[in-house]
Protein backbone atom coordinates (compact mmCIF):
# COMPACT_ATOMS: atom_id res chain seq x y z
CA UNK A 1 0.00 0.00 0.00
CA UNK A 2 1.46 3.44 -0.90
CA UNK A 3 0.38 6.25 1.02
CA UNK A 4 0.40 9.99 -0.65
CA UNK A 5 -0.81 13.36 1.17
CA UNK A 6 -2.85 15.63 -1.64
CA UNK A 7 -3.81 18.48 -0.11
CA UNK A 8 -6.15 17.35 2.64
CA UNK A 9 -6.65 14.17 1.14
CA UNK A 10 -4.99 10.72 1.96
CA UNK A 11 -5.06 8.55 -1.45
CA UNK A 12 -4.08 4.73 -0.50
CA UNK A 13 -2.79 3.13 -4.09
CA UNK A 14 -2.71 -0.58 -4.17
CA UNK A 15 -5.34 -1.70 -1.50
CA UNK A 16 -6.33 -5.23 -1.84
CA UNK A 17 -9.10 -6.91 -0.58
CA UNK A 18 -11.32 -3.81 0.89
CA UNK A 19 -15.18 -3.73 -0.33
CA UNK A 20 -16.39 -0.29 1.02
CA UNK A 21 -20.02 -1.46 0.19
CA UNK A 22 -19.32 -5.11 1.77
CA UNK A 23 -17.19 -4.06 4.96
CA UNK A 24 -19.37 -0.60 6.29
CA UNK A 25 -22.76 -1.99 5.12
CA UNK A 26 -22.69 -6.20 6.50
CA UNK A 27 -24.16 -5.46 9.95
CA UNK A 28 -20.61 -4.88 11.76
CA UNK A 29 -21.14 -1.36 11.83
CA UNK A 30 -23.75 0.88 12.25
CA UNK A 31 -23.05 4.88 11.57
CA UNK A 32 -21.85 4.74 8.03
CA UNK A 33 -24.01 6.35 5.61
CA UNK A 34 -23.61 6.00 1.67
CA UNK A 35 -23.20 9.22 -0.62
CA UNK A 36 -25.09 10.07 -3.86
CA UNK A 37 -21.35 10.14 -5.22
CA UNK A 38 -21.07 6.04 -3.85
CA UNK A 39 -18.72 6.94 -0.95
CA UNK A 40 -19.13 6.51 2.75
CA UNK A 41 -19.25 8.99 5.38
CA UNK A 42 -18.95 8.35 8.93
CA UNK A 43 -17.81 9.01 12.57
CA UNK A 44 -15.50 7.33 14.32
CA UNK A 45 -13.86 8.40 17.86
CA UNK A 46 -15.47 11.99 17.56
CA UNK A 47 -13.98 12.23 14.03
CA UNK A 48 -16.03 12.79 10.99
CA UNK A 49 -14.19 11.03 7.88
CA UNK A 50 -15.52 10.52 3.42
CA UNK A 51 -14.18 7.77 1.95
CA UNK A 52 -14.18 6.43 -1.60
CA UNK A 53 -12.68 3.86 -3.46
CA UNK A 54 -12.12 3.65 -7.02
CA UNK A 55 -10.32 0.13 -8.15
CA UNK A 56 -7.90 -0.56 -5.59
CA UNK A 57 -7.26 3.26 -5.02
CA UNK A 58 -9.06 4.84 -1.26
CA UNK A 59 -9.21 8.20 -0.74
CA UNK A 60 -10.18 9.73 2.77
CA UNK A 61 -11.35 13.32 2.49
CA UNK A 62 -10.37 16.03 4.02
CA UNK A 63 -8.84 14.01 7.06
CA UNK A 64 -4.97 15.21 8.81
CA UNK A 65 -1.82 12.99 8.92
CA UNK A 66 -2.49 12.63 12.83
CA UNK A 67 -6.18 10.98 12.15
CA UNK A 68 -4.80 8.54 9.36
CA UNK A 69 -2.34 6.97 11.47
CA UNK A 70 -3.86 7.42 14.66
CA UNK A 71 -7.52 6.26 13.86
CA UNK A 72 -8.20 5.03 10.24
CA UNK A 73 -5.02 2.59 10.12
CA UNK A 74 -6.45 0.65 12.68
CA UNK A 75 -10.13 1.43 12.05
CA UNK A 76 -9.84 -0.17 8.47
CA UNK A 77 -7.15 -2.50 9.26
CA UNK A 78 -5.03 -1.47 6.61
CA UNK A 79 -1.67 -2.93 8.54
CA UNK A 80 -3.32 -6.41 7.73
CA UNK A 81 -2.43 -8.71 5.12
CA UNK A 82 -6.16 -9.63 3.98
CA UNK A 83 -5.06 -10.79 0.63
CA UNK A 84 -3.33 -14.15 2.65
CA UNK A 85 -6.14 -14.21 5.12
CA UNK A 86 -8.21 -14.94 2.21
CA UNK A 87 -6.36 -16.98 0.48
CA UNK A 88 -5.68 -19.35 3.79
CA UNK A 89 -9.69 -19.08 4.39
CA UNK A 90 -10.24 -20.09 0.79
CA UNK A 91 -8.53 -23.69 1.89
CA UNK A 92 -11.89 -24.99 3.30
CA UNK A 93 -14.03 -25.88 -0.19
CA UNK A 94 -16.92 -24.79 0.94
CA UNK A 95 -16.02 -21.02 1.98
CA UNK A 96 -14.07 -20.98 -1.07
CA UNK A 97 -16.25 -20.05 -3.36
CA UNK A 98 -18.03 -17.10 -0.98
CA UNK A 99 -14.77 -15.56 -0.54
CA UNK A 100 -14.08 -15.06 -3.98
CA UNK A 101 -18.22 -13.41 -4.39
CA UNK A 102 -17.98 -11.62 -1.77
CA UNK A 103 -14.26 -10.55 -1.86
CA UNK A 104 -13.19 -7.72 0.22
CA UNK A 105 -14.85 -7.50 3.49
CA UNK A 106 -13.02 -6.94 6.19
CA UNK A 107 -13.50 -6.65 10.25
CA UNK A 108 -13.42 -2.54 11.96
CA UNK A 109 -12.35 -2.05 14.64
CA UNK A 110 -14.63 -0.10 16.12
CA UNK A 111 -14.19 1.69 19.63
CA UNK A 112 -15.09 -1.03 22.26
CA UNK A 113 -17.95 1.29 24.02
CA UNK A 114 -19.90 2.02 20.58
CA UNK A 115 -19.33 -1.60 19.73
CA UNK A 116 -20.65 -2.96 22.61
CA UNK A 117 -23.79 -0.51 23.73
CA UNK A 118 -24.34 -0.79 19.75
CA UNK A 119 -24.67 -4.95 19.67
CA UNK A 120 -26.81 -4.48 22.81
CA UNK A 121 -29.21 -1.98 21.10
CA UNK A 122 -29.06 -5.09 18.21
CA UNK A 123 -30.81 -7.84 20.28
CA UNK A 124 -34.36 -9.64 18.34
CA UNK A 125 -33.54 -6.15 16.12
CA UNK A 126 -33.39 -5.56 12.20
CA UNK A 127 -30.55 -3.63 10.87
CA UNK A 128 -32.66 -0.60 9.58
CA UNK A 129 -34.16 -0.54 13.24
CA UNK A 130 -30.80 -0.50 14.98
CA UNK A 131 -29.93 2.43 12.74
CA UNK A 132 -32.75 4.44 13.88
CA UNK A 133 -32.11 3.67 17.29
CA UNK A 134 -28.41 4.25 17.68
CA UNK A 135 -28.65 7.79 14.87
CA UNK A 136 -31.39 9.19 17.61
CA UNK A 137 -29.00 7.98 20.18
CA UNK A 138 -25.96 10.15 18.95
CA UNK A 139 -28.01 12.81 17.72
CA UNK A 140 -29.57 13.93 21.03
CA UNK A 141 -26.63 12.23 23.20
CA UNK A 142 -24.09 13.03 20.69
CA UNK A 143 -21.78 16.03 19.48
CA UNK A 144 -22.29 17.21 15.79
CA UNK A 145 -18.66 17.31 14.28
CA UNK A 146 -19.87 17.63 10.79
CA UNK A 147 -23.28 18.90 9.72
CA UNK A 148 -26.09 15.57 10.37
CA UNK A 149 -22.97 13.56 11.72
CA UNK A 150 -22.66 13.25 15.36
CA UNK A 151 -20.07 11.37 17.71
CA UNK A 152 -20.95 8.11 19.84
CA UNK A 153 -22.15 9.90 23.32
CA UNK A 154 -19.77 8.41 26.34
CA UNK A 155 -20.47 6.13 29.03
CA UNK A 156 -20.23 9.35 31.40
CA UNK A 157 -22.68 11.30 29.28
CA UNK A 158 -25.02 8.74 29.04
CA UNK A 159 -24.40 7.27 32.41
CA UNK A 160 -26.90 10.62 33.68
CA UNK A 161 -29.69 8.79 31.74
CA UNK A 162 -32.70 7.08 33.20
CA UNK A 163 -34.33 3.91 31.66
CA UNK A 164 -36.88 6.18 30.79
CA UNK A 165 -34.72 8.12 28.46
CA UNK A 166 -33.29 5.30 26.80
CA UNK A 167 -37.00 3.51 25.79
CA UNK A 168 -37.98 6.51 24.63
CA UNK A 169 -35.58 6.69 21.92
CA UNK A 170 -36.74 3.01 20.84
CA UNK A 171 -34.89 0.64 22.65
CA UNK A 172 -37.40 -1.12 24.27
CA UNK A 173 -36.47 -3.71 26.82
CA UNK A 174 -32.71 -2.69 25.90
CA UNK A 175 -32.93 -0.05 27.80
CA UNK A 176 -33.01 -1.27 31.32
CA UNK A 177 -29.37 -3.14 29.82
CA UNK A 178 -28.20 -0.04 28.62
CA UNK A 179 -29.02 2.30 31.50
CA UNK A 180 -26.71 0.02 34.11
CA UNK A 181 -24.03 -0.87 31.27
CA UNK A 182 -23.67 3.27 31.25
CA UNK A 183 -23.09 3.86 34.54
CA UNK A 184 -21.16 0.72 35.10
CA UNK A 185 -18.55 1.72 32.66
CA UNK A 186 -18.62 5.45 33.56
CA UNK A 187 -17.71 4.16 36.98
CA UNK A 188 -15.08 2.09 36.44
CA UNK A 189 -16.89 -1.28 37.39
CA UNK A 190 -16.89 -2.70 33.90
CA UNK A 191 -13.10 -2.25 32.48
CA UNK A 192 -12.78 -1.97 28.59
CA UNK A 193 -9.76 -1.29 28.45
CA UNK A 194 -8.91 -4.27 30.53
CA UNK A 195 -11.05 -6.48 28.94
CA UNK A 196 -8.75 -6.39 25.58
CA UNK A 197 -5.76 -7.68 27.55
CA UNK A 198 -7.39 -11.29 28.67
CA UNK A 199 -7.63 -14.32 26.92
CA UNK A 200 -10.31 -14.65 24.47
CA UNK A 201 -12.15 -17.09 26.36
CA UNK A 202 -11.63 -14.83 29.64
CA UNK A 203 -12.57 -11.84 27.58
CA UNK A 204 -16.13 -13.27 27.35
CA UNK A 205 -16.88 -14.56 30.60
CA UNK A 206 -16.33 -10.79 31.66
CA UNK A 207 -18.83 -9.53 28.94
CA UNK A 208 -21.36 -12.36 30.03
CA UNK A 209 -21.32 -10.95 33.36
CA UNK A 210 -22.58 -7.73 32.18
CA UNK A 211 -26.24 -7.58 32.59
CA UNK A 212 -28.14 -7.55 29.56
CA UNK A 213 -24.83 -9.30 27.71
CA UNK A 214 -25.64 -12.62 26.38
CA UNK A 215 -23.49 -15.39 23.58
CA UNK A 216 -24.00 -13.34 20.42
CA UNK A 217 -23.67 -9.90 22.04
CA UNK A 218 -20.42 -10.89 23.97
CA UNK A 219 -18.88 -12.58 20.74
CA UNK A 220 -19.67 -9.10 18.44
CA UNK A 221 -18.30 -7.01 20.65
CA UNK A 222 -15.93 -8.95 21.02
CA UNK A 223 -15.49 -9.68 17.43
CA UNK A 224 -15.76 -6.17 16.01
CA UNK A 225 -14.94 -3.80 19.35
CA UNK A 226 -12.17 -5.86 20.97
CA UNK A 227 -9.99 -6.82 18.40
CA UNK A 228 -10.81 -10.55 18.98
CA UNK A 229 -10.54 -12.00 15.35
CA UNK A 230 -11.15 -15.77 16.16
CA UNK A 231 -14.64 -14.38 18.12
CA UNK A 232 -17.09 -16.65 16.15
CA UNK A 233 -21.02 -14.79 16.81
CA UNK A 234 -23.52 -17.65 15.61
CA UNK A 235 -27.22 -15.87 15.21
CA UNK A 236 -30.53 -17.43 13.74
CA UNK A 237 -28.16 -17.03 9.85
CA UNK A 238 -25.15 -18.91 10.90
CA UNK A 239 -27.14 -21.73 13.21
CA UNK A 240 -27.87 -22.63 9.65
CA UNK A 241 -24.55 -22.47 8.56
CA UNK A 242 -23.17 -24.38 11.17
CA UNK A 243 -25.31 -27.93 9.82
CA UNK A 244 -22.48 -27.37 7.05
CA UNK A 245 -19.39 -27.94 9.38
CA UNK A 246 -21.23 -30.81 11.50
CA UNK A 247 -17.74 -31.90 12.38
CA UNK A 248 -17.13 -28.13 13.83
CA UNK A 249 -14.46 -25.31 11.74
CA UNK A 250 -11.77 -26.10 9.61
CA UNK A 251 -8.36 -25.82 10.80
CA UNK A 252 -7.77 -23.06 8.55
CA UNK A 253 -10.15 -20.55 11.09
CA UNK A 254 -8.13 -21.05 13.27
CA UNK A 255 -7.69 -17.35 14.45
CA UNK A 256 -9.50 -15.81 11.76
CA UNK A 257 -12.68 -17.61 12.58
CA UNK A 258 -14.37 -14.18 12.62
CA UNK A 259 -13.21 -12.93 10.06
CA UNK A 260 -14.68 -15.98 8.57
CA UNK A 261 -17.69 -15.72 9.60
CA UNK A 262 -18.00 -12.90 7.79
CA UNK A 263 -18.13 -14.23 4.57
CA UNK A 264 -20.30 -17.01 5.76
CA UNK A 265 -22.80 -14.62 7.52
CA UNK A 266 -23.23 -12.19 4.27
CA UNK A 267 -23.52 -15.53 2.28
CA UNK A 268 -26.38 -16.98 4.37
CA UNK A 269 -28.31 -13.73 4.37
CA UNK A 270 -28.01 -13.37 0.42
CA UNK A 271 -28.45 -17.31 -0.24
CA UNK A 272 -30.87 -19.41 3.00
Amino acid sequence: MKVSYVGNDIVLDDVKCLDLDLTLDCGQAFRWEKQADSSWSGVVKGVFLNISKMGDTIILKNTSKDDFENIWIDYFDFNKDYVEICDTLKQDTLLAPTVDAYYGIRILNQDSWEALCSFVISQQNNIKRIKGIISRLCRIYGEEVRSGFYSFPSAKRLSNLTVEDFENLGTGYRAKYLERLAKDVASGVIDLEKIKTLSLDDARKELLNIYGVGIKVANCALLFGFGFYDAFPVDVWMKRVMEYYPDGLPQCFDGIGGIAQQYLFHWARNHL
